[in-house]
């Protein structure tokens, strides 16, 4: 193995999920301004996260959405926008350009 390519500040820290509140406790290298107390009444660098392997619909057998940061209402909200889009563009009656290409259509055949 190479040497000095491995970072050597691991110290423990607690990861806690936001879903649930579970907390664990391991060795990392990440960086965090906040702490907190654990059991063992030692402070230790808290790092919040979205999903663990407790709320993981795969690691959990559920299928659940979790949907945090609003994606899949956004992702809605623009589908209904362009349905509305190419709705109001087929409404909208045709242009001059359109109509004289097709009055010169009809006089040809």
């Amino acid at each position: 193995m190479k040497k000095e390519i491995h970072p050597s500040d691991y110290r423990p820290v607690v990861f806690e999920d936001l879903g649930n509140g579970f907390r664990v406790l391991t060795k990392s290298t990440i960086k965090s301004e906040e702490t907190t107390k654990w059991e063992d009444g030692n402070e230790y660098p808290l790092v919040k996260v979205h999903i663990s392997s407790s709320t993981h619909p795969f690691f959990t057998g559920q299928e659940k959405l979790l949907d945090m940061e609003g994606r899949v209402d956004r992702f809605k909200a623009r589908a209904e926008a362009g349905a509305k889009a190419k709705a109001a563009k087929q409404l909208k009656p045709k242009t001059k350009k359109a109509s004289v290409k097709k009055e010169k259509q009809e006089q040809t055949v």
